[in-house]
């Protein structure tokens, strides 16, 4: 039900604030802010979605939980949708989620009302913690060796390898 009532009320907010911004303003100030807000939320979406992805990355790497990275990920997403999307309370909505401190205000929000049931990074990750020692899992199915790098052999004839039918 929620949801019926935001798709009908945000089209209802919009509509009376365009009539209201641009009885004040008029009909091309009305329009240029629109076009502005939406080349200006592009080019922050942009920079904040790098800046996201760097840090799911970092997370990845250090093997550290990336819910939060992924969280704000998902609410530039949102945020990028709400701003190309022409109206001004959309815009005030898409900017405010651009703003770190309030993805991490509804992030802890969401947080305390989401309960993760299980939660596992990588395949067979117990058999990598022992680094010094030779591997071995439980499934048996790591094999410890040691590899050297042959570059091409200059007096190998060129040409097919012999391994097909011509």
């Amino acid at each position: 039900m929620w949801l019926f009532l935001t798709f009908l009320a945000v089209p209802l907010i919009e509509i009376a604030l365009f009539i209201q911004v641009g009885g004040f303003i008029g009909l091309w100030p009305t329009l240029g802010i629109v076009v502005l807000t939406a080349v200006l939320g592009t080019w922050l979406v942009k920079s904040q979605g790098a800046m996201a992805l760097g840090q799911l990355r970092g997370s990845f790497s250090r093997l550290d939980d990336p819910t939060e990275p992924l969280a704000h990920g998902a609410m530039i997403l949102v945020a990028g949708a709400l701003l190309l999307t022409p109206g001004f309370f959309t815009d005030a909505v898409g900017f405010s989620l651009l703003m770190p401190p309030v993805r991490s205000a509804v992030f802890s929000y969401l947080r305390k009302r989401i309960t993760v049931q299980n939660f596992e990074m990588g395949q067979g990750f117990e058999a990598r913690t022992h680094h010094s020692q030779p591997s071995h899992s439980a499934r048996g199915d790591v094999i410890d060796g040691d590899f050297e790098e042959v570059g091409p052999d200059a007096s190998a004839p060129k040409g097919p390898s012999g391994w097909t039918k011509h």
